[in-house]
């Protein structure tokens, strides 16, 4: 079986070496590098064979989010999850943002972090419905859509057209509307009338069809095609 290429980023020895351990021993995973350096981390990160990246956000050395954002651009296949020392919830808008994958407190047990990293790079997105279900956190993710540029959302960036072709099925598109609207998987599925599943299902194929990590960036994508639009409410 192969294994899953992992980089590891964080500031203490002890906790570092844990996680080194952890994955390697028990998780089916190669760690392909670390550091806490932002040059040398970005480097690691050129290496198209580097899957997932486990960022402490918690770093001295450097902006950890910051670093998130430069790492979504330099390498948007790799999975990003941070780890946090504390639940906080402008960090978890903030790596909402920047496109994180997952995002847990550095007191994940063994089990979780295995599991994490095996779906995450499997291109799950696992800060899903507990993080978007939170009314506040949701709100902020649907104003940050609101305020893309009208050209973002009508699709027309540089003069280009919208695209009326999509490889959204119409089902699909639907939910990425009620996502817009800053509605959770269990509203969606009530709304709908299908289950918590289902919808959960649909948003899987949504991400792997538009080759995207997060519902956000799968929302920004539509509304640049002009797929869907947030209407002010």
């Amino acid at each position: 079986m192969e294994t899953i290429r992992v980089i590891i980023v964080d500031e203490q020895p002890l906790f570092r070496e844990g996680i080194h351990y952890t994955l390697e021993r028990l998780g089916q995973c190669t760690i392909v590098g670390e550091s806490t350096n932002p040059a040398e981390i970005l480097a690691l990160a050129r290496d198209p064979g580097a899957e997932v990246i486990l960022l402490d956000a918690g770093l001295k050395s450097t902006d950890a989010l910051e670093l998130a954002r430069q790492l979504r651009q330099l390498a948007p296949q790799m999975a990003i999850v941070i780890l946090t020392p504390s639940e906080d919830e402008e960090r978890l808008f903030q790596s909402i943002k920047v496109g994180a994958a997952a995002y847990y407190t550095r007191n994940i047990s063994p089990e979780e972090l295995i599991e994490a990293v095996q779906r995450v790079n499997r291109g799950e997105y696992l800060i899903n419905d507990e993080v978007l279900a939170r009314p506040q956190i949701a709100s902020r993710v649907l104003q940050s859509l609101r305020e893309l540029p009208v050209s973002a959302q009508d699709g027309t960036d540089e003069g280009s057209n919208k695209d009326s072709y999509s490889p959204l099925s119409s089902r699909e598109i639907e939910i990425l509307d009620y996502i817009a609207r800053g509605n959770s998987n269990k509203e969606i599925a009530k709304s709908l009338k299908i289950s918590d599943q289902t919808v959960k299902n649909h948003i899987t194929s949504i991400l792997k069809k538009l080759a995207v990590n997060d519902r956000t960036a799968a929302v920004v994508h539509a509304l640049r095609h002009g797929w869907i639009k947030i209407q002010d409410t």
